[in-house]
């Protein structure tokens, strides 16, 4: 298990700790905390991912922001860096947004992403109806 003791890989505004918080006590998750992670699809070709866990993998970096525990591991971690984990509530629904400042580009529904380091997608595109990366 790795900690970080200096900068944070990801930062959880309040409104997204404050979720978090609320949805680990309504699913009676005590003992959790929120894993974050970077994977291959999607429309841009990565895609975040968020899971609740209650145990750290090796090589995890893992941080506390308002209470909440974060993991990431080592390969996300490169994506990641810096990123900042948001709630957003308003009159079309609510949901966790990221700002990633290693993204160059990403989907419309924000949930895929491309950094500059990653090849263009060989296969031609179409379209992805929402939600369903």
């Amino acid at each position: 298990m790795s900690v970080m003791e200096s900068e944070a890989i990801v930062n959880l505004t309040g409104a997204a700790a404050d979720r978090v918080r609320r949805l680990i006590t309504e699913k009676g998750l005590d003992g959790y905390g929120l894993r974050l992670f970077v994977g291959g699809g999607g429309c841009s070709g990565l895609q975040y991912g968020m899971a609740f866990e209650n145990e750290e993998q090796e090589g995890d970096f893992v941080e506390d922001h308002n209470g909440v525990k974060i993991m990431v591991d080592s390969m996300s971690s490169q994506y990641l860096m810096g990123a900042t984990v948001d709630y957003i509530d308003n009159l079309m629904g609510g949901g966790f947004k990221i700002e990633n400042p290693n993204a160059v580009s990403s989907c419309g529904c924000g949930h895929s992403f491309k950094t500059s380091n990653q090849e263009a997608a060989s296969s031609g595109g179409g379209s992805v109806a929402p939600g369903r990366h």
